[in-house]
């Protein structure tokens, strides 16, 4: 449907950074290579989410690989916070859905 599918693409973005991220957190440093092998994706994907996540200050390159910042454990609770206010967005939005239906 028109007016979600860019919703539903935009998330499965958000999805395939916060994987990435949580594999470098569990393998550093790591290459991406190796990050394609274990999240299944292909390297383009997991480059561009790599530097996503450089640009936001989360991971960092090195020789042997990225590796997480101090700051990504900080600031992955400011993406549960925000992830948390769209949930609460949704279920409004559901709701509103419910009164359409119900009508």
């Amino acid at each position: 449907m028109r007016i979600t599918s860019k919703l539903e693409s935009e998330m499965e973005i958000v999805m395939r950074h916060i994987h990435v991220l949580n594999e470098v957190i569990k393998n550093q440093p790591i290459g991406i290579i190796k990050l394609s092998q274990i999240l299944n994706l292909p390297e383009h994907k997991v480059r561009y989410s790599l530097r996503v996540l450089e640009q936001e200050k989360l991971i960092e390159p090195s020789p042997e690989g990225a590796k997480a910042t101090k700051r990504s454990r900080k600031e992955i609770k400011t993406v549960k916070d925000i992830l948390q206010g769209i949930i609460n967005d949704a279920e409004e939005i559901i709701r509103e859905i419910d009164e359409i239906e119900e009508s």
